[in-house]
């Protein structure tokens, strides 16, 4: 049995060997899925950026290959179709959520994504904060980034309204909903709020936070969330530990101390298991959006209760059919430790279809076993949990990346605007000041 040090280190490993096996090294665009013919997430292409310097620091690739993997993605992006029309890239500095691997073109007639092309720019945020070499490749990397933040007009995203818009469309104009209740929006509205030639409203975060939902659920208060994801992505870059906004300020807690109630809370309902669904206890767990079987597979049409595919199923309200994500109880690892890496042996011992090529698939279904016990699992993996698995890894670790991203200034510019307050966020004391 490997040691914990030695467990997380071939993990996180194997998730950032996802990254080398999708991208296209002509424009370093990032597939979302190992699946054939997978298009690229712009969100992937974000925690791709992340993962380069990580892999620098811990020796899995060199500084220069890191640099010229990133050069790749961000000279795509600076020279992409920015019209908006049904086929280009992107508009107004922001993208569509998935495009051709080869063209960069949009695809499935996806939306211009606010919050992807958040975690896009957070990982070019990072990869700026990192590659600091006077060189002429780190120089050129570092004014790309600069400049694709900046052509970003966050303030056109509000759409004259309280808050950002989720998404666009050139067939349609903006969609018809905005961010309501707790998400992994905080990190759009830091950028949007740090931005220097387009920045958002300081009353949008405020009016995003009004409809948060405070709830006590199996004896832990929180602010509520159903699916797991929800609690990680703003925090693969923002150290949460001991800053607050007023509504955490009011609340007398932090979004990291909420990360890891919702750990807990995630925990005691696969404990409780209301639906009784085969596999559930304290040590299987993970509610959040992931791949899951469908009512349409041929394979599962025998099953009584629905299945939704691919859903952001959540803890406790559903939705819920039996669909766990290990990747999201791995990338809990930073807010509770104590209960994460038990459960990740559990399943990897339980449930070792779950594990292939050293990653965890996105979700599998222990009540949907076939003949030989082996449970429902989704095929191939996706770019988004290996992403924020490899980045929680180095989180709990060592704290690295929030390091690193607290120099940053936009995000600590977006902080203060949004109202964040204490710990590291505070002026350091001059001495002699009083």
């Amino acid at each position: 049995m490997p040691t914990d040090e030695a467990l997380l280190d071939s993990l996180q490993r194997a998730a950032f060997d996802y990254f080398l096996r999708t991208v296209n090294p002509l424009n370093g665009l990032v597939a979302d899925t190992s699946r054939d013919n997978s298009p690229v997430s712009i969100a992937v292409v974000g925690f791709a950026l992340s993962s380069y310097p990580v892999a620098v620091e811990r020796g899995w690739m060199a500084r220069s290959d890191a640099v010229q993997c990133s050069l790749a993605a961000l000279r795509f992006f600076r020279n992409s179709d920015q019209s908006g029309s049904p086929t280009a890239t992107g508009f107004k500095g922001f993208y569509y959520h998935f495009l051709d691997i080869h063209t960069g073109a949009r695809v499935w007639r996806s939306e211009l994504s606010m919050i992807d092309t958040a975690l896009l720019i957070a990982g070019a945020l990072t990869a700026s904060m990192y590659f600091t070499a006077e060189t002429a490749d780190e120089i050129e990397l570092r004014g790309l980034v600069d400049f694709l933040y900046r052509r970003i007009d966050w303030h056109w995203a509000q759409d004259d309204g309280e808050t950002i818009r989720q998404g666009w469309k050139p067939e349609c104009g903006f969609l018809h909903y905005g961010w309501e209740g707790y998400s992994e929006a905080i990190l759009l509205y830091v950028l949007a709020m740090g931005s220097p030639t387009h920045p958002i409203k300081g009353g949008c975060y405020q009016a995003w936070t009004a409809t948060y939902q405070w709830e006590n659920l199996y004896g832990h208060d929180y602010l509520y969330a159903g699916p797991l994801f929800v609690h990680h992505f703003s925090h693969a870059w923002i150290d949460f530990r001991g800053i607050h906004d007023s509504f955490m300020h009011e609340k007398r807690s932090d979004y990291f101390e909420n990360s890891r109630r919702a750990a807990y809370v995630q925990r005691e309902y696969a404990q409780r298991n209301p639906h009784e669904f085969a596999g559930y206890d304290e040590n299987c767990w993970g509610l959040s959006a992931c791949d899951g079987p469908s009512d349409e597979q041929a394979d599962v049409s025998n099953e009584t209760r629905r299945l939704f595919g691919y859903a952001a199923r959540g803890v406790p309200y559903g939705p819920d059919d039996g669909t766990l994500s290990a990747p999201s109880v791995l990338s809990s690892l930073p807010f509770a430790p104590e209960i994460v890496l038990d459960a990740v042996r559990n399943m990897m011992e339980r449930y070792p279809q779950t594990l292939t090529e050293g990653r965890f698939c996105s979700s599998f279904n222990p009540t949907l076993a076939d003949a030989d016990g082996r449970p429902w699992t989704s095929a191939g993996h996706y770019g988004l949990d290996q992403g924020i698995v490899l980045m929680m890894i180095e989180n709990h670790r060592t704290g690295w990346i929030w390091q690193l991203m607290r120099s940053c200034p936009c995000i600590r510019s977006g902080l203060h605007h949004a109202g964040f307050r204490g710990g590291w966020l505070q002026p350091p004391c001059i001495h002699g000041a009083r």
